[in-house]
């Protein structure tokens, strides 16, 4: 079979480019959901250290992107003790993926996307009143899930959004802790020897691809895909979260 520094060019390749294809797509699309669409199918695919890991690559142009905005329209007070937190945190999820099964991690992944699309159709918000406690336990949560599984932002954007302001500093804060997010993962998966050839490979490679359809989904539906296809791009994560989930159960238990 051929190889490409390590990675098969095989059925495999194509189906994770497709699946991050759709997941950069529904990004630029609706806002959401591209880590949920590709990491699944990622870990399914080939293993869960190594999705996990590409995903993360895939994220770092979108850093630079996003970062000036982040800073000017912020608000320190609600983004620091957050992302304090994940970054704490995100070492401890890491070491879990690390030590874990990767058949698994597999299925905690698959879960975990269940997961995090409830929380999304829930409308991203947390009742009562944010308090600091809150904000740091949501980034703790967000912390744990973003190194173990590569998609912990909901739980921190439902803290954001929760939060009383102009939607200017909610947005400030969304990208800002989304940078957090990311960021937290980039040492411990070094640090623990996650970033190997194939990793770094996969994530080159999906990378144009996810960029691509990014833009191509926000330039097509940014002035009304949140408002017509969120509850269809809910019911697309939904059947990726469960299909790869009973594959992921199915695929232990035969181990």
């Amino acid at each position: 079979m051929p190889e490409l520094f390590g990675v098969p060019l095989d059925a495999r390749l194509a189906a994770v480019c497709i699946a991050t294809f759709v997941g950069g797509f529904m990004r630029g699309f609706v806002g959401f959901g591209g880590a949920l669409v590709s990491i699944p199918v990622l870990s399914l695919a080939y293993d869960p250290r190594l999705a996990v890991a590409a995903m993360t690559i895939v994220g770092i142009p979108s850093l630079f992107q996003l970062l000036p905005d982040a800073i000017r329209t912020s608000e320190p007070p609600i983004v620091l003790p957050i992302s304090l937190a994940i970054l704490l945190s995100a070492p401890v999820g890491t070491w879990f993926l690390v030590i874990a099964s990767p058949a698994l991690m597999k299925i905690v992944i698959s879960a975990l996307v269940v997961l995090m699309v409830a929380m999304l159709a829930r409308g991203w918000r947390l009742e009562g009143h944010v308090g600091r406690p809150v904000l740091f336990g949501a980034g703790v949560v967000s912390g744990l899930i973003q190194g173990s599984a590569g998609i912990g932002g909901p739980p921190v954007v439902a803290v954001a959004l929760s939060r009383p302001g102009l939607p200017v500093q909610q947005r400030g804060n969304v990208l800002a802790l989304m940078t957090a997010v990311s960021v937290s993962s980039l040492f411990p998966l070094w640090y623990f020897g996650l970033f190997t050839r194939p990793s770094i490979v996969m994530g080159l490679l999906l990378a144009p691809v996810y960029l691509g359809s990014t833009y191509a989904g926000s330039r097509y539906f940014a002035s009304s895909g949140a408002r017509y296809y969120r509850n269809a791009a809910l019911v697309m994560l939904t059947l990726i979260g469960f299909s790869t989930l009973i594959a992921a159960v199915r695929d232990y238990l035969a181990s």
